[in-house]
């Protein structure tokens, strides 16, 4: 039964996501350029 609550919960946010209904809430403060999947380090000037 709780199989079927998790798949009806996926279904229900899957659908909430092609309606237009939900929303990405990360800005990409984190987010570094990468070169072949490493990060660039900044470095100090």
């Amino acid at each position: 039964m709780e199989i079927l609550l998790f798949l009806f919960f996926l279904v229900l946010l899957a659908l909430a996501s092609a309606v237009g209904l939900t929303a990405d809430s990360r800005d990409s403060a984190d987010w570094k350029p990468s070169d072949d999947g490493r990060r660039w380090r900044s470095r100090p000037c």
